[in-house]
């Protein structure tokens, strides 16, 4: 990490339904360059209403604007749930065109395309939307007594915002056919072995053991970081050659970066680097 912090520009926020702390505080005392980003809805097992996903694009939007962030963790608020799912009785009045002509899943787009790492923090339920939600992130963080699923399907639909193909890329074709079809759940081990999950840990650990993931990051240079994530993302949607051309053009230009230079002279005096994120 840098010796010296950027100035704080995205202080902490009580929203309606979200509360940023930032920095976000460790097991180690405050996180330099990680925010906490915690849904707070818990009398409805913090379920995913349009207003509440309009008002978590609006905060990671924020927090991707300063330059002080460099990594987001996102939670759930308590211990029952990530996100139980969407706000179903908000959804059942929904018709084919109220959905097209609204818009409110263009927010998903939003929350997908946060530049920031970012990293989901899931305790309890991460159902249907709430597991969508998990999977829009970089990485899962889940503790012990986390369940994932897509149980959309026992409601007598689909998942739509992304569950499919998130998945799918995820975990497979045949496991995700069978979990989307089934509506079953899957225990945070099963996920972990199944690739879904980046790491489990004891429950009562998750949220400051994704913060310590989150710090890891954040002490990175900021544009390889920013770089590396475009390019992991795009072997995700491109096909080989064009995903190799992608990471190329990328790492060559990262030579024109001081953090670049700063880590290379750093690595030859065999001292700690000093990145500036320039």
């Amino acid at each position: 990490m840098s010796d010296t912090a950027p100035a704080q520009t995205a202080p902490s926020l009580r929203g309606r339904f979200i509360a940023t702390t930032f920095p976000a505080t460790g097991s180690a005392g405050p996180a330099d360059g990680v925010a906490l980003v915690a849904i707070d809805r818990q009398d409805a097992l913090n379920a995913l209403s349009f207003d509440l996903l309009d008002e978590l694009a609006a905060e990671l939007e924020r927090l991707d604007r300063d330059d002080a962030c460099r990594a987001i963790v996102l939670s759930g608020a308590g211990t029952r749930a990530f996100a139980a799912g969407a706000d179903i009785r908000e959804l059942a009045e929904q018709t084919p065109v109220s959905l097209t002509v609204g818009n409110r899943f263009a927010t998903w787009d939003r929350i997908g395309a946060t530049a920031t790492p970012l990293i989901a923090a899931v305790r309890g339920f991460a159902l249907g939307g709430g597991c969508e939600l998990a999977m829009a992130c970089d990485m899962i963080v889940a503790g012990e007594d986390a369940k994932f699923g897509q149980p959309e399907i026992k409601l007598g639909v689909m998942p739509g915002a992304g569950g499919t193909q998130r998945l799918t890329r995820a975990i497979g074709k045949a496991k995700a056919m069978e979990l989307i079809l089934t509506g079953r759940t899957m225990s945070a081990r099963e996920a972990e072995a199944a690739g879904l999950v980046t790491t489990v840990v004891a429950a009562e650990e998750t949220v400051a053991a994704a913060i310590e993931l989150a710090s890891r990051i954040a002490a990175q240079p900021p544009v390889a970081v920013a770089a590396a994530k475009q390019a992991i993302i795009r072997a995700h949607e491109l096909s080989l050659s064009a995903g190799l051309e992608f990471e190329r053009t990328a790492f060559f230009a990262l030579f024109a970066t001081d953090d670049q230079t700063e880590g290379m002279a750093a690595f030859s005096e065999k001292r700690p680097p000093h990145f500036t994120g320039r």
